[in-house]
């Protein structure tokens, strides 16, 4: 149960809730403990007017007495229909209260922990798949709320039962009330044995179905590669595999609540025949009467519904422990990045990397090396090199995606981690190397980052972006739906987009990551130019691998396995012939090789 204990924040939340719902078990279970008494008193009844009608044998008074018998059966009858029927008004209110409580914790508990993963670094990302993140956030709180509702409704109404049949039954005899509950400790210390198995296994199932959502939301982002490399077959043999593992869990967990379930009935009859073989014997003695076994079999069978659910609502704790152990985990992770409480100001766009140096945490590579540049506000700062010789990772320090690991980088004068952050990157627009577009129209897209907008700057921002033309290609122009990730759109087109919602942005600092790489060269230059107009004043940031893209840059940084080899303008690293004058050449040539 430690694991359950954070959600003891949203019982005191609800109290009010909550402890009407408690009030309102307690009462439904009065009415249903009194019906046993007065059956046991109509019993007694029966038995007197018997032998009273007998008395009664050839006289007209017989008649009578029957009359009274009939309508006395028929007044107790309907005390036991309106027993039962406030017991069934409370059992509505004690739903209404608790049920409604637990999915206002679920609705909290959701809010909760999609706020908290906004929160959390990119070194988090790379650690944990999309599929997990989802079943936390979904399944496994679906399972924490079982535990909120029915199992904790359950549980105290199995409670407090068991109480007031217990205090009804020593009332009556506490010897025979003895014999009853005796099974009662068996039945405590199978609970306790099977608790544990089912624990381990519910464990065991959550994480199968992480794996299992994993598995099946990688294979639909990826299903074009799987359908091109005629995958298909190789796939549906590992999810049959998935599926599989988690059938064998789950029948696992089946097998222990399919052999728990009959021992409780097993159990709770083994009390009835006790009762029924202890309390004749004292009916025989004279120390209680045939009406008290007619109650304790009542009190045993009332028992046997609460118990059956002793072992469901064991199941349902169990699994809402395994499912909260996992949503504790990501919930007590804290973010690597933190905002200061800075106040929010203008950045004028200065940028300066001091003997930046940086590792990646979880794969331990280094991918910068005591690097040193700045950037003025209005200048184009354009970065060029090898595969994995530290670009991107560049643009992600300066989102402040990660902390540096050495050096510092400075923001208008200012070290980036004492600069507020949400304010600093409302004002930086980003566009990645891997685009991504949201299942949205095409409108809305190019509209994501900006605060304010409307429809002459969204088409402005698409005619910077040189994908004004195609969107007007479209039957709906920019109110067109665009599939998951942008599937409907080429890949040209998507990287255009993009931009364009960096553009809508009208950031102060610009990144472009590398893409332009889908776009013809013509259309590179347009965007260039109509960059050029926009950024006027402002700083931009270019990873480029080819040097067209970037050979009016006013400054250009030519990395190197995490160190910067060169830096110059075009013109001052063509002459130095070097390792830009290189990739320059090899470029023209490959350029001209296509061409022939």
């Amino acid at each position: 149960m430690k694991h359950l204990a954070y959600l003891n924040k949203f019982f005191y939340k609800y109290r009010w809730r909550f402890i009407p719902g408690v009030l309102f078990v307690i009462i439904s279970n009065i009415f249903a403990v009194l019906p046993a008494q007065v059956i046991r008193i109509a019993f007694e009844l029966v038995e007197e007017n018997i032998a009273i009608y007998r008395l009664f044998d050839g006289f007209e008074r017989q008649k009578l007495a029957y009359q009274a018998f009939g309508y006395s059966l028929l007044l107790f009858g309907a005390a036991v229909l309106t027993l039962s029927l406030l017991r069934g008004i409370f059992l509505f209110f004690m739903r209404q209260t608790i049920i409604l409580m637990s999915r206002h914790i679920e609705y909290d508990l959701k809010n909760e922990i999609y706020n908290h993963y906004q929160q959390l670094s990119m070194a988090f990302y790379r650690r944990n798949n999309t599929g997990d993140l989802m079943n936390r956030v979904t399944e496994d709180v679906s399972r924490v709320r079982m535990y909120l509702g029915p199992a904790i409704m359950y549980a105290i109404n199995t409670s407090v039962l068991f109480l007031l049949i217990i205090y009804a039954m020593v009332n009556v005899n506490v010897e025979l009330a003895v014999y009853c509950l005796l099974p009662l400790p068996i039945l405590a210390l199978t609970i306790y044995y099977i608790h544990t198995i089912i624990n381990e296994r519910s464990e065991r199932i959550q994480e199968q179905l992480s794996n299992l959502s994993s598995f099946v939301q990688e294979t639909f982002s990826g299903i074009r590669v799987i359908k091109s490399y005629v995958r298909e077959s190789s796939v549906r043999s590992k999810f049959a595999a998935e599926s599989e593992e988690y059938k064998s869990n789950s029948m696992a967990l089946v097998r222990v609540q399919a052999l728990f379930y009959p021992l409780m009935l097993l159990l709770v009859g083994l009390s009835t025949i006790i009762t029924i073989y202890v309390g004749g014997i004292k009916v025989m003695n004279g120390t209680i009467t045939s009406g008290n076994i007619a109650e304790f079999i009542i009190y045993v069978n009332q028992l046997t519904f609460p118990v059956t659910m002793l072992g469901w609502v064991t199941s349902l704790i169990q699994r809402a422990a395994a499912s909260q152990k996992r949503i504790n985990e990501f919930l007590h992770t804290e973010p690597e990045i933190v905002s200061p409480p800075a106040e929010k100001i203008k950045i004028q766009g200065e940028v300066e990397f001091k003997n930046v140096s940086f590792t990646y945490p979880d794969t331990g590579i280094k991918a910068l090396d005591n690097i040193s540049f700045s950037v003025k506000p209005g200048e184009l700062l354009a970065i060029i090199g090898k595969t994995g010789s530290g670009k991107s990772t560049i643009a992600n320090l300066l989102l402040r995606m990660y902390d540096v690991t050495g050096g510092e980088i400075l923001i208008d004068g200012k070290p980036i981690t004492s600069v507020n952050l949400p304010n600093y990157r409302s004002q930086v627009a980003f566009v990645p190397q891997e685009v991504f577009l949201f299942s949205d129209t095409i409108a809305n897209n190019i509209a994501f980052g900006a605060k304010k907008h409307n429809d002459a700057q969204i088409e402005q921002a698409a005619k910077d972006a040189a994908v004004y033309k195609n969107i007007m290609e479209f039957e709906n122009g920019f109110e067109t739906m665009i599939g998951e990730r942008g599937v409907t759109l080429s890949g040209g087109q998507k990287q255009r987009v993009s931009i364009a919602r960096a553009l809508a942005k009208d950031p102060q600092i610009l990144i472009f990551d590398d893409c332009l790489s889908a776009v013809d060269t013509g259309t590179e230059e347009e965007i260039l130019r109509s960059l050029g107009r926009n950024m006027e004043g402002k700083t931009s940031l270019i990873i480029a691998h080819r040097v067209s893209t970037i050979k009016n840059a006013d400054s250009i940084l030519v990395l190197d396995g995490g160190k910067i080899v060169e830096q110059g303008t075009h013109k001052q690293l063509m002459e130095a012939k070097g390792s830009y004058f290189e990739l320059h050449e090899k470029q023209l040539l490959e350029e001209q090789q296509i061409s022939i």
